[in-house]
């Protein structure tokens, strides 16, 4: 297909991961162990008759493409990997990484191929990555494609991230193939067909715990300290100082901050990633690689979303923190021969710890419409709440929305108040005239009292809450009904749930169905409780 002028001239690319760093000498798909390579060229597999579903127009905006270009064929082509535009090098890129706590040698981008990397009029880099176009040399015995359902999933959350304000990768467009793929959706032996899909994901970089523990696995630590020092040049500039020798252990404190931030904010809205393998750990503190994630509904802290974690739990809610701890110490291990220390590495991780701790204070303090975190009183009254939400089955992201609309006044409140107020949030349906209602009307009272010593007035108060407490959630049910219809063909919910993401803290009256609790026939429905790793 010919390159039209008013695309080509949208997008200047500056692809430095592929300039300064190896390639593949090899230009085959077949698959193997890419050595003394960061990278291999592959071109994305033509889509026969691509339809573009949805788009965001902040990712349009934030690369800088005029809105107008997505009326176009050529813009619905080129997001589908039929186009290639002047100066894009598309490839995938090499990695290994620990996979359920195992070292899983070579892994690498199986289902997605790399566009390039562009650079704005701002002076900003992203690179432009196209998920389920195809094989790549990584895809081992799989297609390298993307099914239609996995596609709506990580087009809406990762939008809905970044309106959260979570670190994520962000996405740009979503479209149809024309093509059907065969999925095994429950690894039971009987696959299906499903429409094909591609999404376009956008970041400033894709670079994963993983790309240094396989270099530092095969022992390869020229092409380590070369990849490590173009990360830092490229993505971390500010932390360059006098002496060199130094700056990969302030490199690896500065990962190391950004992750814990990062896993606070999951757990101040509830989300679980559900594969959280190194090779899914981003550098940047990215959320990245949406897969069986999900979201806590009634709270739950052994609550996974992957049904491959079913058994041992490993990524479930509650482990998330020490995970990301684990993961952080494959990569100081990976980066210990570079810097023959373990002095910098041990204050990067202390630093995680320290970062983590004091974050989720502040960020508890702020859910509960606190100014201060007092130690000695809020650590008890917080393990007692947790405790309530778990037995009681309630719902976390309705409690603390309700929660932040009651004004820290009386202490006389009543247990027939509380179920009448809270009652949206329950999934119990004895909750309302169970007994164990006392528990919440007792921790009720605490709470009450523990507010009325903070300097805020009710209004202030409740919109200290509500800016960290969402209205909004990608819910796993309301993702499955918008899947549900696309696959027939209406992409009208996508759209609709697009723009109640992009405003998760508002109360928009218009759509209060999107914030209600999650109904019975979703409870154990394949997509709206658990998921495989399928797509």
């Amino acid at each position: 297909m010919s390159n039209p002028l008013h695309l080509e001239t949208e997008l200047t690319f500056s692809n430095r991961f592929t300039q300064e760093l190896p390639a593949d000498p090899l230009n085959t798909l077949e698959s193997r162990p890419v050595i003394g390579a960061l990278f291999s060229d592959v071109n994305p597999e033509p889509s026969p008759a691509p339809s573009l579903l949805a788009y965001s127009p902040e990712v349009l905006e934030l690369i800088g493409m005029n809105s107008e270009v997505v009326k176009t064929p050529e813009f619905t082509h080129w997001v589908s990997g039929n186009l290639c535009l002047k100066g894009m090098r598309p490839h995938a890129s090499c990695y290994g990484g620990h996979q359920f706590g195992h070292w899983a040698n070579q892994l690498g981008d199986g289902r997605a191929i790399n566009l390039g990397e562009i650079k704005t009029d701002r002076g900003q880099h992203f690179t432009l990555q196209l998920k389920g176009a195809g094989r790549t040399p990584y895809s081992r015995t799989a297609d390298g494609r993307a099914v239609l359902r996995s596609s709506v999933r990580e087009f809406l959350c990762s939008e809905a991230m970044h309106h959260l304000g979570i670190p994520t990768t962000r996405a740009l467009s979503l479209v149809t193939t024309g093509r059907s793929v065969v999925r095994d959706m429950f690894y039971d032996g009987h696959p299906k067909s499903e429409p094909g899909a591609i999404v376009l994901r956008v970041a400033e970089s894709f670079t994963r715990f993983g790309h240094f523990e396989l270099l530092a696995h095969r022992q390869q630590h020229a092409l380590l300290k070369q990849l490590v020092d173009f990360t830092i040049r490229s993505d971390f500039p500010e932390i360059l100082g006098d002496e060199p020798k130094d700056n990969t252990g302030r490199w690896f404190e500065v990962v190391c901050q950004r992750t814990a931030e990062l896993i606070v904010q999951w757990q101040r809205v509830g989300f679980v990633h559900g594969v959280m393998n190194t090779d899914n750990m981003s550098i940047l503190g990215l959320t990245i690689d949406y897969g069986p994630y999900g979201w806590l509904e009634n709270y739950d802290p052994k609550w996974t979303p992957n049904t491959t974690d079913a058994a041992g739990r490993r990524y479930c809610f509650g482990n998330q923190p020490g995970i990301a701890g684990w993961n952080l110490t494959q990569l100081a291990n990976a980066l210990y021969p570079l810097i023959g220390s373990t002095a910098p590495l041990e204050r990067g991780l202390d630093l995680f710890s320290q970062t983590f701790e004091a974050s989720w204070r502040k960020m508890m303090a702020q859910k509960l419409g606190l100014m201060t975190f007092k130690p000695d009183r809020d650590e008890a009254l917080i393990e007692r709440l947790w405790s309530i939400l778990e037995h009681l089955e309630i719902d976390m992201t309705l409690f603390f929305r309700t929660l932040s609309q009651i004004a820290p006044v009386s202490h006389a409140i009543e247990s027939s108040e509380i179920a009448q107020r809270f009652e949206p949030s329950f999934y119990r349906q004895d909750l309302t005239t169970s007994g164990d209602i006392e528990r919440l009307t007792n921790w009720m009272k605490d709470y009450l009292e523990r507010t009325s010593e903070e300097a805020l007035t009710p209004d202030q108060k409740s919109a200290m809450m509500k800016a960290v407490n969402p209205r909004y959630v990608p819910r796993n049910y309301l993702t499955q009904m918008a899947i549900d219809a696309a696959e027939q063909g209406d992409p009208a919910l996508i759209h609709e749930l697009l723009e109640v993401f992009r405003h998760p803290y508002d109360d928009q009256e218009d759509v209060q169905r999107f914030a209600q609790r999650r109904p019975e026939w979703a409870r154990h429905r394949a997509g709206c409780s658990m998921l495989s790793c399928s797509s």
